[in-house]
């Protein structure tokens, strides 16, 4: 009888170790995997060593966390490069409230980021284009966007769902308005 639980007892610790060897086997797997799209990738095509980031997952949880609905762009021509993504809850935020950041190298090469807190309106906009003045407003997708223009950057800015929504950059107007069209 206890020759038996002898065995159960060996094979546990062998199934043991099993998994913990093909869970670092399949780590590997996956590495290599991950390495050989690197390679075959054309991630420094242009040669500006742009690292982009995936964005689609980082957007799904944060826009469950968010007080607001959480705007990220769908549908975006490839050459919008991803090259940042944060959330950072409120409690973070150092009263930036709750920050959703997305950047990216527009197509023009220039930079473009979407930004929206629930932070005051005017904190948000000043953090996002320093000594912005109002420049007119343009109609994106049958939404009034404010136009922000200041020395180093210009933005496209409205308030909707309790956020404030900053699109900013160096882009150009119409850049930030393609990117505005795409928001979700």
């Amino acid at each position: 009888m206890s020759h038996h639980v002898g065995v159960a007892g060996e094979s546990k610790g062998m199934r043991g170790r099993q998994t913990v060897r093909d869970m670092i086997l399949s780590m590997l797997a996956v590495g290599v995997v991950v390495w050989i799209g690197y390679l075959f990738l054309p991630h420094d095509a242009d040669g500006d060593g742009v690292r982009t980031v995936e964005y689609s997952v980082a957007a799904a949880s944060a826009k469950r966390a968010a007080p607001y609905p959480l705007l990220s762009p769908e549908g975006l021509p490839a050459q919008w490069r991803a090259t940042s993504v944060t959330y950072n809850p409120a409690s973070l935020g150092g009263g930036k409230g709750n920050a959703w950041h997305l950047g990216f190298v527009t197509p023009a090469g220039q930079y473009a980021a979407v930004e929206q807190s629930d932070a005051k309106p005017e904190d948000v906009l000043k953090a996002a284009v320093a000594d912005g003045e109002p420049d007119g407003t343009v109609d994106v997708a049958g939404q009034t966007w404010e136009r922000v223009q200041g020395p180093k950057a210009r933005a496209l800015t409205v308030q909707s769902g309790g956020a404030t929504t900053v699109l900013t950059g160096t882009a150009s107007y119409e850049e930030l308005a393609e990117l505005a069209q795409a928001l979700k």
